[in-house]
């Protein structure tokens, strides 16, 4: 079964194409890469598969059903190139709130991001602000927030 799939997506900004009749199938468990020069569209095309932008016409579907953003969102891990983290926030308070915006408990929020920082060895960072990490760190602590509620 496809857990992905994307039929004749087209997006627009003004006049300007985007995103022109793309259709792809992704299998479930399978891992697939998306590549392409700067203006190919790849950012617009994850946008519109994350329920950021929607497309102009064409249709996507998740595990086989029309995606539905409202309720499918939280089904999907995305983590931007550009970071969008709060710079100004402490990280261990960053990665619980960013983990009970995803629908964790407080209680399973804290079970989940103690394991992930023991394993990235970031444990010591708890009290540290965003604003103080390298980009290498913040990268870290936005791969956390972005698989702490299990993304299929």
């Amino acid at each position: 079964m496809n857990i992905l799939e994307l039929h004749h997506l087209k997006k627009y900004f003004s006049s300007q194409k985007a995103v022109d009749d793309i259709s792809l199938e992704i299998k479930r468990g399978s891992i697939f890469g998306l590549l392409g020069p700067n203006g190919a569209g790849k950012t617009t095309l994850l946008r519109m598969i994350t329920g950021i932008f929607y497309p102009d016409s064409g249709s996507i579907l998740l595990d086989g059903k029309k995606f539905d953003p409202t309720n499918d969102i939280i089904k999907i891990g995305y983590m931007p190139e550009e970071r969008g983290l709060y710079k100004k926030m402490k990280i261990g308070e960053q990665a619980m709130y960013l983990a009970q915006l995803k629908g964790l408990s407080k209680t399973e929020a804290m079970e989940k991001i103690k394991a992930w920082f023991i394993k990235f060895e970031m444990q010591s960072w708890w009290n540290k602000k965003v604003q103080d990490l390298s980009k290498g760190m913040s990268q870290k602590l936005q791969f956390v927030t972005t698989v702490l509620h299990n993304p299929r």
